[in-house]
């Protein structure tokens, strides 16, 4: 599906401040895989997920998606089959826009957009009966502005957009973080619901240690811009939070000391 073959990335490079993110960076992803990240900050989790929406460019390495190289394309050409939901429930929508004017431009993703009615009684049924599935009663709002919904609806409505044109790939960038634990947990059951529906290959980038492995079929590990840790489906099945800390601290060196809060 996804590969990064030697990914390296640095940031003010030459300067005083230059910090290295990835370092010869590799990843195969497969088809259908869900891949929950995980790491201290400044491990490179949210780095490798701009890196593959195309928000910069390597400064090595190669990124091929299907087959196709898509080292040196810009993100809104990646976005064409590229869905993500961001941490902040602010950055998906647009606010000043209708809840189906969001879900009209979210439905052309990929598409050629010429001058023409932007949202259409046949697409308005279609998103009537999509945001229906959400159980939030924005299938009646579907004329209120997007800034006038709770975090939680934004986020949710914006999981939903990222997947209404089926992506090849989805990226899920700690799209929980900013919620409280009751919303987090509703938009957690929806992601899985979505994923596993439409059958999605998905990489989601977590500090929720309980969270990562919960979900998914394939856990890694990142620290200083490299993989400590990459297991999946029944070793992954078989960790727990202690296993995780306990793997960390032995790669650094150092003793575990039992702290359920490091990386959490």
């Amino acid at each position: 599906m996804i590969v990064l073959d030697e990914y390296t990335k640095y940031f003010h490079r030459g300067s005083i401040n230059e910090v290295i993110a990835l370092k010869d960076f590799s990843l195969n992803v497969k088809n259908g895989d869900f891949i929950t990240i995980i790491g201290s900050n400044g491990a490179g989790k949210s780095t490798l997920l701009n890196g593959i929406a195309g928000v910069f460019l390597p400064d090595s390495g190669k990124i091929t998606l299907n087959d196709t190289n898509i080292t040196n394309w810009p993100e809104h050409r990646r976005a064409a089959f590229i869905g993500r939901v961001f941490q902040d429930p602010l950055l998906g929508t647009c606010g000043a826009l209708s809840i189906e004017q969001n879900m009209a431009i979210a439905a052309k993703r990929g598409k050629h957009r010429g001058l023409s009615i932007g949202v259409k009684s046949k697409h308005r049924k279609c998103f009537q009966a999509e945001l229906k599935k959400l159980d939030l009663g924005l299938e009646d709002r579907l004329h209120d502005k997007v800034g006038l919904l709770s975090g939680g609806q934004r986020q949710a409505l914006t999981l939903l957009m990222a997947s209404l044109v089926r992506p090849n790939l989805l990226l899920l960038d700690e799209h929980t973080a900013a919620l409280d634990p009751k919303t987090a947990n509703q938009i957690l059951d929806l992601t899985k619901e979505i994923i596993e529906k439409e059958n999605l290959t998905t990489l989601m980038v977590t500090h929720n240690m309980n969270q990562a492995l919960q979900f998914g079929n394939r856990l890694i590990m990142l620290h200083q811009g490299k993989t400590l840790l990459d297991v999946k489906a029944e070793e992954k099945q078989k960790l727990t939070v202690e296993n995780l800390i306990s793997k960390f601290y032995a790669s650094q060196g150092d003793n575990f000391a039992s702290d359920r809060m490091v990386l959490i």
